[in-house]
């Protein structure tokens, strides 16, 4: 197909294609003439696959960069694409660092080994993590980290599934940008979720109210 059919049917602009394809987001066409390329159908997946992770997921053109250059490793295991699509959603927090980050680090590390997770207490979530339990010791908040380890029970749940999910595929880019997708649009997904539950428990246990969803 031409560039123009390929805009169609991704629903991105021709000059956004050509960008994509000068920050080596997106390969380059066959060229048939010098002035003509023709595309395939998995130039339409990438886009649609770039357009999720820079919408949705708001990743930056330089976090999906990374993240597709893992998708196209086929030396890079599984396991190592999942880290690479997680630690580019991650939040960076910059700023000054009090003596509750501190104690939050070792809050989350003591996590870490008391559920037996096999992740690093210095990766990047396991800073995000930290940050926010400061975060909340700091506006007098510290004793919401009593509901941490029932947040961790509901976080492997959902790890599992989107694991077993994804573990279905059989061919192996399909099943790496699965990992991709379901770790970054997955996480918004969760996010909705956990307002429409967060409304229906405040119904419950405050009474009807006004049952308003912002």
């Amino acid at each position: 197909m031409r560039i123009g059919e390929l805009s169609r049917r991704a629903g991105v602009p021709v000059p956004t294609i050509k960008y994509y394809v000068r920050e080596g987001l997106l390969p380059a066409g066959r060229l048939t003439s010098p002035n003509q390329a023709s595309y395939e159908e998995t130039h339409v997946q990438r886009l649609r696959l770039i357009r999720a992770l820079l919408e949705v997921g708001g990743l930056s053109v330089a976090g999906i960069r990374e993240v597709i250059a893992a998708i196209d490793d086929p030396e890079r295991s599984v396991h190592k694409v999942l880290g690479a699509a997680a630690d580019r959603v991650v939040p960076c927090y910059e700023g000054e660092r009090g003596d509750d980050l501190g104690a939050a680090r070792e809050a989350v590390a003591d996590l870490i080994a008391r559920r037996g997770w096999a992740s690093d207490p210095k990766a990047p979530a396991a800073e995000a993590l930290a940050v926010a339990l400061a975060a909340l010791e700091s506006v007098g908040h510290g004793s919401f980290a009593e509901v941490l380890d029932a947040y961790a029970d509901a976080a492997e749940r959902v790890a599992r599934v989107d694991v077993d999910f994804v573990a279905r595929n059989v061919d192996r880019q399909e099943l790496v940008e699965s990992v991709v997708v379901g770790t970054v649009l997955g996480d918004a997904m969760f996010a909705a979720l956990r307002r429409l539950a967060h409304v229906d428990a405040s119904v419950r246990v405050f009474g009807a109210g006004r049952q308003e969803g912002a």
